[in-house]
C-alpha cells in the first residue's frame, strides 16, 4: 500500500531542514527552479520497489512484496500484496516480507513483525476468511523459509549466538554496586558474507517449525554457518551449503554442500570440490540437486561460479553450464523438471533454461534486468523487468519449447502515478578502447532535452566491487543527477563481472592499476563527443568505486572535484579492520611477508600528487571499509593542502544511502561539492536543491 503523499508545503520544510547540511559548502547561486517535466529528488521518498513475484502452484495468482518509504520513520518498509496472474485485482494482505506459497496452494508464510518483540514467522490461510498466524516465537530474525513438501513443516535459518568459554573467577558486586560491563572477548574473525560486523559471535543454523504453530527445533549443530535450506521431495532431507570453523580462513573460496536428516540431525556432506560450492536447490522428484560452484584454487584469481547437478546422495557431480563464462544466479525448477537460471552478461540479465543432459539455452533476450523467480506448470514464466527508462515492475512472459520469448506483460506499474508527466534521461550505450586495445562498455546518460551543441558537466560514476557490473537497470540517482543538467558516464572496467573470467582478472594482484586506464579512456570517449565542458567533470564512487576515485585523484589532475565513497585507503591498515574476508585477495602475499604492493595500490602514498578538491563520505557503522580510512586520507589530504570535507553518515553501514533521508543527503552533497568547485555550468540546469 502507497502511503499517503508529502503535501508541496511539507516538501518545502523538507527542503529547509536539508538546507543546513548543504549551505556551508557552495555559495548561494543564482535562483533557478527545476522544471516540472523533470523527476524530482523529494520524490524520491513516494518510490516503491517490487520484489520476488511468486507464481502460486495452480499458476492463477501471484504473491509479491511491495516495499515502500515510511517517512516519518525514516526507513523502508514492506507489504505483501496478491494479484491474479494478468495483473488483475491487486490488494494488499498485510505488511511482512520473506512470502512463500504453501505447496498445496491454500496457505502463504511470511516474516513480519511479532510479539513478544521483532521479526516472526506468521501462516495466513488464503481463504475467504484469510485468518493469519504467528506460528514463532523466536529470539532472533529467520530468514530463508521454505516449505517442506509436504506441508506440515517451515524450515528457516537464525543466528545461535555462541557461549563464551573463557571464564575467570570474577567476585561478585557488592548489593547495588553499578560496575562496568563486562567486556566482550573476540576469538574469531568474521568470515560470513551475510552480516556486518567485525567479530562473528554466532553461527547461523537451520531450524525447522511446525506450520501450525510449535516450537522452533535447532536441525544443524557444531561449527558450522549455513545457507537458506532446501528440502528433498520426501521432506526428510534438507541441503544446505556452509564451511565449518577450521575452514574459516577460507570462508569465500571453500564451502560445500551439505544434507542434514530433519527428524535425526544427520549431516551428510555432498561435495568434495575446491572452491565455493552453493545455492543447492532439490529438483521436484527429489531425485537431483542443482549447486553453483566456483572452483578455484587461487586465492587472488576470481572464478566465476558455474551451474552443476548432482544426483541426490551427492554421486555423479557434473558440469551443466559448460563453457557459459557469465555470472549465474536464482537457481528455479520448474513442475516439468527443467531447470531456469539467471545470467548476467554485458550489463543486461536474462533468463536460461537446462535440462540434465547439460543443453542450455536463452529463454529471454534483450537490453534489459530481468530477473525471473518462478516458472509455473502452465509455461507462464514471473519476473522483474526493469531498463534505463523502466523502473523495476512485474511483468510475465510465455516461456517458449525453443527460442526465446518475444514479449512481455507489465503487470505492475507502481511508479507511474510518480513519473506522470516527467521527461527523463536517455541513456546510450557505447564500447570503446582502452590504453592498450582492450575494449570496454559504458552507457552516457543525457539529460533531458539534451542538445549536443551545448557544453555539459561530465559525472564520472565508478562502480564497487571491483568484481561487479553495472548494468541497463532504471536508476534514482542517475535520473537526478541528469534532471540537474548532468551527463554521466558509467562503465565496466577490467575487473567487472559480466565478460568472462580472463576480462575479471586483468586486475588480478594489479588493483588499482588499467582499470584506471579504462575509465580515462571513456572519458577521453565522451569528451570526443563535443558536448562535455572539460573544465566541468567530477568523479565520485563508493566502495571499489570509492577506491578508484582516490586512486584517480593522485594520478590525474583533469577533474574540478571528487567524491571517494566508504574507500579503500590503505591497503595495510585496511586488511586488520575489515569484517571481509579475502582481505589480501588483491595480492600474492600478506603484508608481513611483502608489504611493497599494498603500499604501491594505496591511495594514500599518491597524496602529494593530489590537487582536486576531495569530498571524503562512509557511514559511521561501516566495518567493510571502515571509517578509519577515510579519517586517514582526510588528515593526509588537510596537511597537504588539498580542499577537502569528511561526511560521517550517521545510521549507515557499507554504504551512504539505504537510509531514505541519506539517499537524499549523498545526492545532494555530490552537487553542492561539484557545484562549489565547478565553473559555469552552461546548459546545466542549476536547482533549488543546490543552493541550500
Amino acid at each position: 500500500m502507497r502511503p499517503v503523499r508529502i503535501a508541496a508545503g511539507a516538501l518545502s520544510m523538507l527542503s529547509v531542514a536539508l538546507a543546513p547540511l548543504v549551505a556551508p559548502l557552495v555559495a548561494p547561486l543564482a535562483a533557478q527552479q527545476l522544471p516540472k517535466n523533470r523527476i524530482a529528488l523529494e520524490q524520491y521518498l513516494d518510490w516503491e520497489e517490487v520484489q520476488t513475484p511468486q507464481l502460486s502452484p495452480d499458476g492463477t495468482q501471484i504473491l509479491f512484496s511491495r516495499r515502500w518509504v515510511d517517512k516519518m520513520n525514516d526507513k523502508w518498509e514492506s507489504s505483501i500484496w496478491l494479484m491474479n496472474a494478468d495483473g488483475s485485482h491487486q490488494r494488499a494482505l498485510t505488511q511482512g516480507s520473506d512470502v512463500h506459497w504453501s505447496p498445496d496452494g491454500k496457505r502463504i508464510a511470511y516474516v513480519g513483525k511479532g510479539e513478544p518483540n521483532g521479526q516472526q514467522i506468521f501462516v495466513r490461510y488464503m481463504d475467504a476468511e484469510g485468518a493469519s498466524t504467528q506460528i514463532s516465537h523466536v529470539t532472533d530474525t529467520p530468514s530463508g523459509l521454505e516449505w517442506a513438501p509436504d506441508g506440515k513443516s517451515l524450515a528457516f535459518t537464525m543466528n545461535v549466538p555462541i557461549k563464551e568459554t573463557w571464564r575467570i573467577p570474577m567476585p561478585a558486586a557488592p548489593k547495588g554496586a553499578k560496575w562496568t560491563e563486562a567486556p566482550k572477548v573476540v576469538t574469531r574473525l568474521n568470515y560470513r558474507s551475510d552480516r556486518i560486523g567485525y567479530t562473528d559471535d554466532s553461527y547461523r543454523h537451520i531450524f525447522v517449525i511446525p506450520a501450525d504453530g510449535g516450537t522452533a527445533r535447532q536441525v544443524t549443530t557444531g561449527d558450522f554457518s549455513h545457507s537458506a535450506p532446501s528440502f528433498s521431495g520426501d521432506s526428510k532431507w534438507i541441503a544446505f551449503s556452509g564451511y565449518r570453523e577450521k575452514d574459516a580462513e577460507m570462508a569465500f573460496r571453500k564451502s560445500q554442500i551439505y544434507a542434514t536428516n530433519v527428524e535425526t540431525g544427520e549431516v551428510k556432506q555432498l561435495t568434495h570440490r575446491n572452491g565455493t560450492n552453493g545455492g543447492p536447490v532439490f529438483s521436484p522428484d527429489g531425485k537431483t540437486i542443482a549447486f553453483m560452484s566456483a572452483d578455484s584454487t587461487n586465492h587472488s584469481a576470481w572464478a566465476e561460479s558455474k551451474l552443476y547437478m548432482m544426483n541426490a546422495d551427492g554421486s555423479n557431480p557434473h558440469l551443466v553450464s559448460g563453457a557459459l563464462d557469465r555470472p549465474i544466479s536464482g537457481l528455479v525448477w520448474a513442475p516439468n523438471g527443467n531447470l531456469y537460471f539467471n545470467v548476467e552478461s554485458e550489463g543486461s540479465k536474462n533468463l536460461y533454461v537446462t535440462s540434465s543432459t547439460g543443453q542450455f539455452h536463452p529463454v529471454t533476450s534483450g537490453k534489459q534486468v530481468l530477473t525471473v523467480a518462478s516458472v509455473g506448470k502452465n509455461g507462464l514464466g514471473v519476473g522483474i523487468r526493469t531498463t534505463p527508462t523502466k523502473p523495476n515492475d512485474i511483468v510475465s512472459f510465455t516461456v517458449p519449447a525453443t527460442g526465446t520469448a518475444t514479449a512481455f506483460t507489465q503487470l505492475t506499474a507502481v511508479n507511474d502515478d510518480v513519473l506522470a508527466g516527467k521527461q527523463l534521461a536517455q541513456t546510450e550505450e557505447i564500447w570503446y578502447t582502452s590504453k592498450d586495445g582492450l575494449k570496454i562498455q559504458g552507457w552516457i546518460v543525457k539529460p533531458p532535452d539534451f542538445n549536443p551543441a551545448k557544453k555539459y558537466p561530465l559525472i564520472l560514476e565508478i562502480h564497487g566491487g571491483p568484481q561487479s557490473m553495472y548494468n541497463v537497470a532504471f536508476n534514482y540517482s542517475r535520473q537526478d543527477h541528469a534532471a540537474n543538467g548532468y551527463v554521466i558516464l558509467y562503465t565496466n572496467p577490467r575487473g567487472s563481472t559480466g565478460y568472462g573470467e580472463k576480462f575479471t582478472n586483468e586486475i588480478m594482484n594489479a588493483y588499482p592499476d588499467k582499470d584506471f586506464d579504462d575509465l580515462m579512456a571513456g572519458v577521453d570517449t565522451v569528451v570526443g563527443r563535443g558536448y562535455v565542458d572539460p573544465k566541468n567533470m567530477f568523479v565520485y564512487g563508493c566502495s571499489g568505486g570509492g577506491v578508484l576515485t582516490a586512486w584517480t585523484v593522485g594520478h590525474t589532475t583533469r577533474f574540478a572535484a571528487a567524491a571517494a565513497l566508504c574507500p579503500v585507503i590503505d591497503w595495510i591498515s585496511f586488511v586488520g579492520q575489515t569484517d571481509g574476508a579475502s582481505w589480501y585477495q588483491n595480492f600474492e602475499k600478506p603484508f608481513w611477508e611483502d608489504p611493497s604492493e599494498y603500499l604501491r595500490r594505496s591511495p594514500i602514498m599518491y597524496v602529494g600528487h593530489v590537487k582536486t578538491p576531495t569530498m571524503l563520505m562512509t557511514g559511521v557503522l561501516d566495518l567493510r571499509t571502515p571509517i578509519p580510512q577515510i579519517e586517514e586520507y582526510y588528515r593526509a589530504l588537510k596537511e597537504a593542502g588539498v580542499p577537502t570535507v569528511m561526511i560521517r553518515m550517521n545510521n549507515e553501514y557499507h554504504g551512504t544511502s539505504s537510509t531514505p533521508s541519506n539517499f537524499l543527503r549523498t545526492q545532494l552533497y555530490l552537487r553542492s561539492w561539484f557545484d562549489k568547485y565547478g565553473t559555469n555550468h552552461g546548459s546545466a540546469v542549476t536547482t533549488t536543491s543546490q543552493q541550500r
